[in-house]
């Protein structure tokens, strides 16, 4: 009988090892798969997926406000004109987004003034108050580096850089809020 019982005993020892091993490699081999996973693009471009275009511009407050590479915040870039109706819907809203994910997120409302009037701009950002950075792209040069087509244009760009989604058009307020949930909660 005790040769019986060892003979369990070394049995079920035995399986106990195999199952922690077998656990130990799973796990193992998920997190190499999620690391994987967030490996960053090495390519940029004006495309979901890819490391956002580098700009930098100088805002109507005097700072320098730049896009490309890690950073702290997520960050949507609003291109808009004074004379679209669409970005005059869209404006109360990105004010009411700038205030609430203001820990989280980065608004940069980026006039394409080769498509505009400054002094029409100037009054637009009057009018609606806007409360985040503002920049005016003189030649359309950032606008250029998106693709942009249509107004208003939001890139939507997360913590590493990596462009997340290009809206073309106005969303409803609810749309917009829950691709900034997603954005930032990625």
């Amino acid at each position: 009988m005790k040769a019986v019982n060892k003979r369990n005993l070394a049995v079920v020892t035995l399986i106990v090892i195999l199952v922690v091993f077998v656990m130990w490699r799973e796990r193992d081999s998920e997190a190499v798969a999620v690391f994987k996973s967030q490996e960053l693009p090495t390519e940029s471009g004006p495309r979901a997926g890819l490391l956002a275009p580098a700009l930098t511009l100088q805002g109507s407050d005097g700072s320098t406000y730049q896009v490309g590479g890690k950073r702290e915040k997520a960050v949507l870039l609003n291109f808009w004109a004074s004379w679209c109706d669409p970005c005059q819907q869209e404006a109360p809203e990105l004010n009411v987004i700038a205030a609430k994910y203001k820990d989280s997120l980065d608004i940069y409302g980026i006039n394409v003034t080769s498509h505009d009037y400054k002094p029409n701009a100037e009054r637009f950002v009057k009018k609606f108050k806007l409360t985040f950075p503002v920049m005016y792209d003189q030649k359309g040069e950032a606008f250029a580096k998106y693709n942009g087509a249509v107004f208003p244009t939001n890139v939507l760009i997360d913590k590493n850089g990596v462009i997340s989604e290009i809206i073309l058009g106005i969303l409803t307020p609810e749309e917009l809020e829950a691709k900034i949930t997603a954005l930032i909660g990625s």
